[in-house]
């Protein structure tokens, strides 16, 4: 089904609901959605493709929409190929048409699809006319790939953000925020946000920058609702800023491995403790069974971390040791860290977080607690300690 988005503006994405893991790492309990979308006019204009998985029902859509026009353009504004997947088969489907992009995304048109003709190469601020519209093309770096970009369309101030503004979700009948229950695409967001573009928050400001003297009615992002409703334009904006910046809410994480239940023992009373003092947002996650994507969404959210881990093979249980290369990873700022641990007979968790702790940058807690084997008797003191420390650094 084709389905309009504003006068002149069509919908010709797809829903995956089969797919496991995004990007083989991150799981989908609502799918993904892969957006594309035609304009219509003196000229025509498609933003993006689909993962080539699903180039029937796109191509199906793409030709009932353009209703025997051809196509004239293919606006590439990111390469990752669950957005380029179909750019071989388009080429084939419609040879006349112009693949417009950068440098360095026509670049990887032909490392990726072996495509050098009919390639239209624009720089920053560059425009294109289409008729009665006109697009605008604004290079964003590093959000997340070198070549991504955005275009904005100048009399309906539309803008299609590329993977920005995007979210995990496949589209559950309506593709408009106003046809659609929007609330699970929020806490979606955050967690696309801080698995796929966390780390680059410098480059995610410098957009934002940009975007400042714009004005933006509708978001079309790869992923996720069409947004259109000022409010929803507004908070969306918002999200990415807020995440871009580090910013937080006062709140704990509370991630820890356990293997008989004696670390997850500890992490229990500290919650505990924290709740007693105040802190209402704690969010506990058993590494074992919590996917790092959820850790890491609640990371970006609250200002405290507090990681627990027994020693296993005088390592980090390796499950927490992934977590804190994810970390590192992401350049997370303006967190408070605290962490505890426990042992049989010979203590190294403790050992290893603190020299985690010295690389963070995190503002760390010094009241640390190690635990030997189910002394929990004598960790108390310290564990309301710590939860103690914590509660007044969050004040």
């Amino acid at each position: 089904m084709i389905r309009n988005i504003q006068d002149d503006l069509y919908y010709t994405g797809v829903n995956d609901r089969a797919k496991i893991q995004f990007e083989n790492l991150w799981p989908l309990p609502y799918g993904v959605s892969y957006n594309s979308y035609l304009l219509i006019d003196e000229k025509t204009v498609l933003f993006d493709t689909v993962d080539n998985h699903f180039s029937g029902v796109f191509f199906q859509q793409l030709e009932e929409a353009l209703n025997g026009r051809k196509l004239d353009y293919l606006v590439i504004n990111h390469m990752e190929p669950d957005h380029s997947g179909s750019i071989a088969i388009l080429k084939r489907r419609y040879p006349g048409v112009q693949i417009v992009g950068n440098a360095w995304t026509l670049s990887m048109v032909g490392g990726y699809y072996g495509i050098s003709d009919g390639l239209l190469s624009i720089k920053d601020n560059d425009e294109l006319p289409l008729g009665k519209h006109t697009l605008k093309f604004f290079l964003t770096p590093m959000i997340h790939w070198p070549e991504t970009m955005m275009t904005y369309e100048t009399t309906t101030q539309t803008l299609f953000s590329g993977d920005a503004f995007g979210c995990f979700g496949a589209l559950d009948g309506g593709i408009k925020d106003t046809q659609l229950n929007v609330e699970k695409y929020w806490d979606e967001m955050i967690r696309y946000y801080s698995n796929i573009v966390g780390k680059y928050g410098v480059p995610v400001q410098k957009a934002l920058t940009r975007l400042q003297s714009m004005e933006i009615r509708t978001i079309c992002s790869t992923h996720g609702p069409v947004w259109t409703e000022k409010e929803n334009v507004d908070r969306v904006i918002s999200i990415y800023d807020r995440l871009s910046k580090y910013e937080t809410e006062n709140g704990v994480v509370i991630a820890y491995g356990t293997m008989y239940g004696h670390t997850e023992a500890m992490a229990e009373w500290i919650a505990a403790e924290l709740s007693e003092r105040g802190v209402k947002n704690i969010v506990l996650h058993n590494l074992a069974v919590a996917d790092p994507s959820y850790v890491l969404r609640d990371l970006f959210k609250y200002k405290g971390l507090i990681v627990g881990s027994p020693t296993y093979n005088n390592q980090l249980f390796p499950k927490v040791e992934a977590l804190l290369s994810q970390i590192q990873l992401r350049g997370i700022k303006n967190r408070c860290f605290g962490y505890f641990g426990s042992f049989t007979w010979a203590g190294a968790a403790v050992k290893r977080l603190a020299a985690f702790a010295e690389t963070s940058g995190f503002d760390t807690i010094a009241a640390s607690v190690e635990m030997e084997q189910a002394g929990f008797e004598s960790v108390k003191e310290g564990i309301s300690a710590l939860a103690q420390a914590m509660a007044e650094k969050l004040k």
